[in-house]
């Protein structure tokens, strides 16, 4: 049984282009490819809503984590949709359940589960199979989508993830200490870095972002480009001139 993937969305029929963008914790990769896909007409997968997911199913179970077969037979068995402004587990919007704290915690177990990333690599490439995507997580161009047309790599400085993460924190009205935060992302980047099973690597041809000092805007049309030059032209036979290709929208 294959876990089950629905997006409510545009789709693009015929051969899709897939965009994939990894890199750490706090390098905004998750808000700006959500940004990037809507810019350019793409759908989005949100792969690190699919762990979180299946995180939250076996914690509602009460299950231990550590049980590798049973946590992937539970990966293997719920259904996961995206809509434009919500997560939906099973029928149930888990858009805000998905993001607690005890879900944050515990999500590690799941994420270093081989059996899990396999059944959650298979639903990502059945998703996007003919469809113009954009991915993100931290094995896309790696692990999922080794073959991607288009790979990015979003990463900033350790200090500046951190103060970034500080900023949204402060907004959300929680106090935190800027140092603590520093240490608890490097000691993410390590786990990250160190994991056997999907463990966050740059692809060899992957273009690399650098987003110290860019505004979220800046990050974005700087995305838009990358994507452009690898989009394909197609030759109107009516014309001189090549013209850029431009996907065929239709409502699913």
């Amino acid at each position: 049984m294959h876990a089950a993937i629905r997006y409510q969305c545009i789709l693009v029929r015929g051969k899709g282009l897939i965009v994939t963008i990894d890199g750490p914790a706090g390098s905004g990769k998750s808000s700006v490819a959500k940004r990037l896909a809507s810019e350019i007409g793409f759908s989005f997968l949100d792969t690190g809503a699919m762990y979180r997911c299946v995180t939250l199913a076996c914690l509602r179970k009460e299950m231990d984590l550590g049980q590798i077969q049973e946590v992937a037979n539970i990966a293997s068995q719920v259904q996961i949709e995206f809509f434009a402004d919500k997560v939906v587990l099973d029928g149930e919007d888990v858009s805000e359940a998905i993001r607690t704290p005890t879900v944050t915690k515990s999500i590690w177990a799941i994420a270093d589960n081989a059996a899990v990333r396999e059944s959650m690599v298979a639903a990502q490439r059945r998703w996007t199979a003919g469809r113009d995507a954009v991915t993100e997580g931290r094995d896309q161009g790696t692990i999922a989508f080794p073959d991607a047309e288009c790979k990015i790599f979003l990463t900033a400085t350790p200090e500046e993830r951190a103060r970034r993460r500080v900023s949204q924190l402060l907004e959300l009205g929680v106090e935190v200490n800027y140092e603590e935060v520093l240490e608890m992302q490097n000691q993410r980047d390590r786990q990250d870095t160190q994991r056997e099973s999907g463990g966050l690597k740059q692809a060899t041809d992957s273009i690399m972002v650098w987003t110290d000092g860019m505004t979220e805007d800046e990050v974005l049309q700087s995305l838009v480009a990358i994507v452009g030059s690898k989009r394909p032209t197609e030759v109107n036979p009516m014309a001189e001139q090549p013209l850029q290709h431009k996907p065929h929208l239709m409502p699913r």
